[in-house]
């Protein structure tokens, strides 16, 4: 059973914007007004809801997302800027709300204009069809999904103070992933009384160990976008001290969770890749470290061949821009050593390989000398699928 916040309803419809055919358009509407928070792609070159949302976010009055899938509806001039707009206007009119109550998001191709009259007849069922069923935020969880291999969706519950408070959280991602942020969107929804001053706070900082912490090939796309609502249909009072402690805890949880199965179904990936990196002088040095091992195409290829060629990893580590001596850096691949203080150790060569290939999760660990920073992230291994899908991804 999926616990499904309190005044949340859902829809997914068939608006013929993807060629496939499926489903392509999902609505997310809280029956009363919700604090709202997001945070965005860093591309200099941002889509059109992009625009729209970071200038509505954070509020006290949001009622409700669109997402299309099938068009990224950026790279579309001031054609796509009115198209967004367009988009939050209709449903608004259908929800009896302003248009500035209203977040849109796409994902798809870039550079193609919005099949608007297609979208805003789906927009239209979808807004009549919405309902609190648990069909329905599964369909609205498929419908986001451009070359995602399986939905991508979560649902929790905490009890503070005595009373229940939901969360649920979907997202889609597989490809053009690369940190802060990639191609992916989440969104996420709770019944939970929350300023929004504090929801931009605590969304933020889940965003920066979770979707920030994800790569799939290093691509920061155009339209990443995280969103929350919180209608506060589960209290009356906002929360706060220990009880928003604790509801922060979930979110960073969902989040994590969410993030997690972005790299796990990377495009045509075998092995899910965790990178910890450890004894920085701070977490951004750890990030840059991950990041450069888990961007490397080399690293990626040779974990996809089951080659414990380790050389590949602490040479990516050297090339991140952290300054540290070859002395300060240790590797541990799957919980074996190999190299330690700068220095290469025997192993059993054949045995890690052997291991390699078994297993889908692979486990990559560097630790320097400097401090006590550290940070967790996650990427994939690069296999001929997923040149063959991104060669192909338009023709």
């Amino acid at each position: 059973m999926i616990p499904i916040p309190k005044g949340f309803r859902a829809a997914a419809v068939k608006a013929g914007i993807k060629p496939s055919g499926g489903l392509d358009l999902a609505v997310l509407v809280s029956d009363g007004p919700c604090a709202g928070a997001g945070t965005f792609t860093t591309n200099r070159v941002c889509a059109a809801p992009v625009r729209w949302d970071r200038a509505l976010v954070p509020s006290d009055v949001l009622r409700a997302i669109v997402i299309n899938a099938g068009n990224a509806n950026a790279a579309t001039g001031a054609e796509g800027e009115a198209n967004a707009r367009r988009t939050a206007e209709v449903a608004a009119g259908a929800l009896g709300c302003r248009t500035e109550q209203v977040l849109v998001a796409s994902t798809g191709v870039i550079g193609h204009q919005l099949p608007m009259e297609r979208l805003l007849e789906g927009l239209g069922r979808a807004l009549s069809a919405a309902d609190s069923s648990e069909s329905s935020f599964e369909e609205a969880s498929r419908a986001i999904m451009t070359t995602d291999t399986r939905p991508k969706l979560i649902a929790r519950e905490l009890t503070v103070g005595g009373t229940v408070i939901r969360l649920l959280g979907i997202a889609k991602g597989a490809a053009m992933i690369g940190p802060r942020m990639a191609t992916m969107l989440a969104f996420l929804i709770t019944d939970a009384n929350v300023a929004p001053a504090d929801l931009q706070t605590i969304l933020s900082g889940a965003v920066e160990q979770s979707f920030n912490c994800i790569s799939v090939e290093g691509h920061t796309s155009t339209n990443d976008t995280v969103l929350i609502l919180a209608n506060g249909a589960a209290m009356p009072d906002a929360l706060h001290g220990n009880d928003l402690a604790a509801f922060a805890t979930l979110v960073d949880e969902t989040c994590t969770s969410l993030a997690r199965m972005i790299p796990e179904d990377g495009e045509g990936a075998t092995h899910t890749i965790t990178i910890d990196v450890e004894g920085c002088h701070d977490r951004e040095a750890a990030r840059s470290i991950a990041r450069a091992v888990a961007d490397s195409a080399l690293v990626k290829t040779a974990i996809h061949g089951g080659d414990p060629n380790w050389g590949r990893i602490v040479s990516a580590a050297g090339y991140s821009g952290v300054v540290f001596e070859e002395s300060e850096l240790s590797l541990w691949l799957n919980g074996v050593a190999l190299y330690r203080d700068g220095a290469p150790l025997p192993f059993d060569a054949a045995a890690v390989s052997a291991q390699l290939k078994a297993n889908r999760e692979t486990h990559i660990r560097l630790k320097l000398t400097h401090g006590d920073a550290a940070i967790r992230f996650w990427t994939c291994d690069l296999t001929a699928e997923y040149v063959h899908l991104n060669a192909d991804y338009t023709t």
